[in-house]
């Protein structure tokens, strides 16, 4: 376990509770992580707020999708393509992306971070994970496994 009992051995990925997009994300990432390694957590959350500051990244960070793994963190493209080597195949084909520069991958994340609500819509909350689903959410009720 890591600081303030937040698990080092699996990647931690902070989403937007109240994006539909990133809901859905989040829906895709599981079904394509057949070994369970992704946790997860929304940026909302005590738990994604206290992760932010660990890591010196702003709390009022809404836009971008984070990736934590071990004592790193990455956000926005980067984060989308480390995530995606992590799926099951034909995911880990897009890591090649990542030798596109940053700046250029940046603001294609940019672009559509903006316009997310607009065309996916948004949620008055974060939705609460199935029963079967919660062990890979991160909350502030006890250890995580």
């Amino acid at each position: 376990m890591g600081k303030q009992g937040v698990p080092e051995s699996h990647p931690i990925v902070l989403f937007d509770g109240e994006c539909n997009l990133c809901n859905a994300s989040v829906i895709f990432i599981i079904a394509r992580d057949n070994r369970k390694r992704f946790r997860f957590a929304s940026l909302q959350s005590a738990i994604g707020r206290r992760l932010l500051e660990q890591h010196g990244l702003a709390s009022s960070v809404r836009d971008t999708v984070v990736l934590i793994e071990g004592k790193h963190a990455f956000t926005r493209s980067t984060a989308a393509l480390r995530i995606a080597r992590r799926l099951r195949w034909p995911w880990p084909f897009l890591f090649a992306l990542i030798s596109i520069p940053r700046f250029v991958r940046d603001s294609a994340y940019a672009l559509i971070a903006r316009n997310r609500y607009r065309w996916f819509g948004r949620s008055p909350s974060c939705r609460l994970p199935s029963p079967e689903l919660q062990e890979r959410f991160l909350d502030e009720l006890g250890p995580w496994p």
